[in-house]
């Protein structure tokens, strides 16, 4: 069993952030979903990033530091898109982290002040090939630098958030097999 902090995009803590809460839960998994945008949740994915925007990352940063501030830091961090960001950055700046599970994004290393990823931080990333808001060539370079720790699933297309079910990309063979990765990912944790 592992301990998730499941971080939404930016399109807020949606009813799809809810399903795979439950769908992690069911494996037995404990799931925390932290609400970076103060209920506020987007059909819209430019009307997120406005929102996304507003806040400022200094102050997503500083509200994904406080979700899981009081938390072990035995914890495996995932996030989709915007989430994925905050995943990342706890993942391999809090000490303790035991995994990461980066869904539609991924930053460049030297945005933590890295030219590699860690050998002892096991790591999922999963984008579609095509997706205008993945930089293939930073997951890539990711990938090339971890030593074979961090796994990159890629899925056909162009779809950004196809694992949220009421959005406009949503694919449903994609968002099986990605979550079907995730729970062998974490069982493999285990």
């Amino acid at each position: 069993m592992s301990r998730v902090v499941l971080f939404h995009s930016g399109l807020g803590l949606r009813p799809a952030v809810a399903t795979w809460k439950a769908a992690l839960e069911a494996a037995g998994h404990e799931v925390l979903t932290p609400d970076l945008y103060d209920g506020e949740v987007f059909d819209d994915l430019d009307a997120g990033v406005k929102k996304r925007d507003a806040l400022g990352l200094e102050e997503l940063s500083r509200r994904a530091d406080a979700a899981v501030e009081s938390l072990p830091g035995e914890l495996v961090y995932a996030g989709f898109s915007l989430g994925a960001a905050a995943a990342q950055a706890l993942a391999l700046n809090r000490p303790g982290a035991r995994g990461a599970i980066l869904m539609h994004a991924a930053l460049p290393l030297q945005a933590f002040g890295l030219t590699r990823w860690p050998a002892s931080l096991p790591a999922q990333i999963h984008t579609s090939v095509d997706d205008p808001w993945v930089d293939m060539p930073v997951v890539d370079a990711i990938a090339a630098s971890a030593d074979k720790c961090v796994e990159v699933l890629t899925y056909a297309g162009a779809a950004h958030l196809f694992a949220d079910h009421d959005y406009v990309d949503h694919h449903p063979e994609h968002a099986r097999q990605m979550l079907d990765r995730v729970l062998a990912f974490l069982s493999r944790l285990d």
